[in-house]
């Protein structure tokens, strides 16, 4: 199974009229503005899934500060992943200083999302500590709903979406909340490189690490680094399609070095086994 655990689609209905979320969302204006920003639906995900093989997406909208911005990508994502149940899987996303939170995704449950995510703590302008997360965090980890963040390096080339929540904020966020399935986005920001610290690997046991951008910030080399660590299974395949084609991972895991059973982990198995899938 090729599992893509990342992308992002927007409803052509907000696409058609998106000024009207830009100019009250300063970071949905900056990601939308941005030279290499894209918009994709549910067509042309399938579409490029079928391109390049993948059989499971778990999808998500755009996670914005505008609570009505996130009822309508949900509202997308949730039926999309109804009329086409054996490849997409919905992730709901929220603000977590929206009082409503917990009433929205009660409703995105109900209607079948599997997950939350991908959130942006920096672009949404909440702390990875303090009430509000806690309350989202809590109510993840009562329902063994994994959760999407978005993580970043804090060195290196400036980018936008590029924002000051690192691997210290998600370290702590981690070792807090240990009943709690984390996707850390983006390799984590490159906090997967510290499990080579005992009280780190402890701390960790929850996260997982999705390859999201990974062409833009890092060699191939990063997966035989992985290895090496030993936290081969807790890495899963995400594209940030549209940002990039699945294509491009899978080609840079065919030249990784890795064995091929060490592929299929990455490709689709930890991802099957962290969402209960047969793989």
């Amino acid at each position: 199974m090729i599992f893509d655990v990342h992308v992002h689609l927007f409803p052509p209905e907000v696409t058609r009229r998106i000024e009207k979320y830009t100019c009250r969302d300063p970071f949905l204006a900056e990601i939308c503005s941005s030279k290499g920003h894209k918009y994709a639906t549910v067509e042309d995900l399938l579409a490029e899934m079928d391109k390049c093989s993948v059989e499971r997406t778990a999808v998500s909208g755009f996670a914005s500060s505008d609570p009505g911005l996130c009822r309508e990508m949900n509202d997308y994502i949730l039926e999309a992943a109804r009329i086409y149940p054996q490849r997409l899987i919905a992730m709901a996303v929220v603000s977590p200083l929206d009082k409503m939170m917990e009433e929205e995704l009660d409703r995105a449950l109900t209607n079948g999302a599997r997950g939350v995510g991908e959130l942006f703590p920096w672009g949404q302008d909440f702390a990875l500590e303090g009430e509000a997360v806690e309350r989202l965090a809590y109510y993840c980890q009562e329902r063994r709903l994994p959760l999407l963040l978005h993580l970043n390096e804090n060195v290196g080339h400036q980018y936008t979406g590029k924002g000051d929540i690192s691997i210290k904020e998600g370290a702590l966020f981690a070792a807090k909340f240990p009943s709690l399935s984390l996707i850390f986005a983006h390799w984590g920001g490159g906090l997967c490189f510290y499990e080579l610290m005992p009280e780190l690997k402890e701390q960790l046991q929850n996260v997982y690490y999705d390859t999201s951008a990974s062409p833009f910030l890092y060699s191939r080399n990063i997966y035989r680094v992985v290895r090496e660590i030993g936290i081969l299974d807790k890495i899963l395949l995400g594209s940030d399609y549209p940002l990039i084609s699945p294509r491009r991972y899978l080609r840079e895991l065919e030249g990784s070095g890795l064995e091929a059973h060490e592929i299929k982990k990455i490709r689709g198995d930890n991802a099957a086994r962290l969402f209960s899938l047969d793989s």
